[in-house]
């Protein structure tokens, strides 16, 4: 299958900055289940890239210069990749973050009561560890049903769960948190989706990764119930959502922004 994404970042800032400085994680690569990376391009309207790299976790990144004096930062990304079925297993670990990293907590994947109080309802009764990984989906589906508006990219784990419910970065976040306080390295990866009833979408979508003995990494949706199929493109990973997100950045000046997401993602 071949999906086709376009995917416009629009910041408008009540008076001219002086300053901005945004950092892009919005390219694909090609890894187990997406081979082909076609035509990607990144453009940039009201400012100009001015580096790239790969940092530690393999992510391409992009620096961006908002120019001084705009009042807008437009940024385009539109291309083609080619994936095939893999049932969410990646395999074996690569890069130069050793597996333990992903082990460690970080404020957005921090364990605290709630963390460990769901994952001691899993119980032993499964047949294996990605048995219950699946099991624990289901559940923090269950305790947080999504909804839009009443967490944000700085809600943890911890506070999402004890919220009244939360989008894929918060599901996420508490599937990773559980996994690593079951000895489980995991991790967070950010993308797109192709959704079967709609084209349009305003926002990228994120989704965990758990790692398994024998088997390597298997990916988790759980604000969808099910492990990433062909119509996911996986674009970046990290510890949690701060380390993978599409677009980050910093700015100078009193200026406040609004910002309009844009994504579609067709075969």
């Amino acid at each position: 299958m071949r999906l086709r994404v376009e995917h416009i970042t629009h910041y408008q800032y009540d008076s001219p900055v002086r300053y901005a400085l945004q950092q892009l994680k919005l390219t694909p690569k090609e890894r187990p289940g997406q081979q082909l990376i076609h035509d990607w391009r990144i453009e940039i309207e009201g400012g100009a890239q001015q580096l790239h790299y790969t940092d530690h976790h393999g992510n391409g990144v992009d620096l961006v210069a908002v120019d001084g004096g705009a009042s807008e930062l437009v940024v385009r990304c539109t291309g083609e990749v080619e994936l095939i079925t893999w049932d969410g297993v990646i395999g074996p670990h690569r890069g130069a973050m050793p597996l333990w990293t992903f082990l460690l907590p970080t404020p957005l994947t921090r364990a605290g009561r709630g963390v460990r109080s769901l994952s001691a309802e899993l119980g032993r009764d499964h047949a294996s560890d990605i048995e219950r990984a699946h099991a624990l989906s289901a559940l923090i589906l269950d305790r947080l049903p999504y909804r839009i508006g009443v967490t944000d990219a700085e809600t943890s784990a911890e506070q999402a769960l004890g919220g009244e419910g939360g989008v894929c970065q918060d599901h996420a976040h508490i599937f990773i948190a559980a996994m690593r306080h079951l000895g489980h390295p995991a991790r967070y990866v950010s993308g797109y989706l192709m959704m079967n009833d709609r084209t349009h979408q305003d926002a990228t979508h994120g989704w965990a990764e758990a790692h398994f003995d024998h088997i390597g990494w298997i990916g988790f949706d759980v604000s969808n119930g099910h492990s990433p199929d062909q119509r996911y493109i996986r674009v970046a990973t990290g510890l949690d959502y701060r380390d993978a997100a599409p677009v980050r950045g910093m700015r100078y000046g009193a200026a406040e922004e609004n910002l309009v997401v844009q994504v579609q993602v067709q075969q």
